[in-house]
């Protein structure tokens, strides 16, 4: 359980405090009305204070009562157990005042009765008019309790969309800038001319297009938190086919990602980067150029993505990687998605070549 830091339970208790003080100053005050109204008693201080401080009891429970709630909240099939659970804790809280009230009006006898009533007199006569009071009483405490929760948990939603769209955008504005560098763009429109002087209309008409989609997607679906497995493949293979006019038969892919996994979530913006990566510290060093594999899997509950390249394990690649823009902007992304559900690994295969291995949770849309 999270500690509570002392000032919030300093602040907590100063609002139990000031809501009890003025439901029982309201009660002491009524109840006083309501004896000269009957001609009792001649001395008004005492049966205020004893009627003010009959509520101790329930200004010591309340923090028990929430602390109760949150930890048996009324959620679909608990019902039953925690309406169990705060009858017990009603019932003990409830004894417990009654008795304290009870002995306070038999020791102090406020109202200067020449006959006390008994204890057992007393007690049956307060919780007959007290039960009911007792009950608005718990289930307002259940309320505010329910109420506050509910607002601090928006807030924190509220808190980490915002964290989610600024990372977005982070991830976005990366990847613009990467499709948007001058090399890139340069062997982009190089590779279009050339299809175009060899007559290649089709492929050069082609590779416009792609590029076109390609930067399309980047902009406009980056407000998106998650997308299927189907579209982040198809912006992949985007990607894929404008790098393979730039390399040729140096680039090799891959993509092995079984139909039947395609509704997965999975962050916007997930494979294309790690392929990225893939390509600039693996083929692009590497005059014969090599080979990338993208699979996916899934395993119970749990959605698995690699990828592989052929490239040798360098540790100054490796610390480049791994402090880059890409993986790191990923890797807080699945943090704010997914918490420690989800995992990304860099890591040397034993065969040769390199892996990135995405682990997080499978959920369908």
């Amino acid at each position: 359980m999270t500690d509570v830091p002392p000032h919030t339970r300093s602040t907590r208790w100063t609002w139990i405090a000031a809501v009890w003080c003025a439901g029982a100053l309201f009660d002491a005050s009524q109840t006083i009305f309501i004896m000269r109204a009957m001609g009792e008693g001649s001395s008004w201080l005492l049966p205020f204070v004893i009627a003010f401080v009959s509520w101790l009891p329930w200004v010591l429970a309340t923090p028990l009562v929430i602390e109760l709630a949150r930890r048996w909240p009324f959620v679909h099939g608990a019902v039953l157990k925690t309406a169990i659970a705060h009858l017990v804790a009603f019932a003990i809280i409830s004894t417990v005042a009654e008795t304290w009230s009870a002995w306070l009006r038999v020791i102090f006898n406020p109202w200067h009765r020449e006959q006390p009533p008994t204890f057992a007199h007393t007690w049956r006569s307060l919780f007959t008019n007290q039960i009911l009071t007792f009950v608005i009483v718990y289930v307002l405490i259940l309320t505010v309790t329910y109420v506050v929760d509910s607002r601090k948990k928006m807030a924190r939603q509220m808190t980490e969309t915002a964290r989610l769209n600024e990372e977005l955008s982070r991830a976005q504005l990366a990847a613009l800038q990467s499709q948007m560098d001058p090399h890139f763009m340069f062997n982009t429109l190089n590779s279009i001319v050339g299809l175009v002087r060899d007559q290649r209309n089709d492929e050069a008409v082609g590779m416009i297009v792609g590029l076109s989609e390609f930067l399309r997607r980047a902009s406009e679906d980056s407000h998106r938190a998650q997308v299927t497995l189907t579209e982040e493949v198809e912006y992949l293979q985007r990607y894929i086919d404008i790098q393979k006019v730039r390399f040729g038969n140096r680039l090799r892919v891959s993509l092995d990602i079984p139909v039947e996994l395609g509704d997965a979530q999975v962050p916007n913006l997930l494979l294309q980067p790690l392929v990225e990566n893939a390509i600039k510290h693996g083929v692009s060093k590497r005059i014969a150029g090599g080979e990338i594999r993208v699979a996916g899997a899934r395993c119970d509950d749990t959605l698995r993505l690699t990828v592989y390249n052929d490239g040798p394990w360098v540790q100054e690649d490796l610390e480049a990687a791994s402090g880059g823009v890409g993986l790191s902007n990923l890797r807080t992304r699945l943090q704010i998605l997914h918490g420690d559900g989800s995992e990304l690994q860099l890591r040397p295969v034993d065969r040769g070549g390199v892996e990135v291995v995405v682990t997080l949770p499978f959920v369908e849309t």
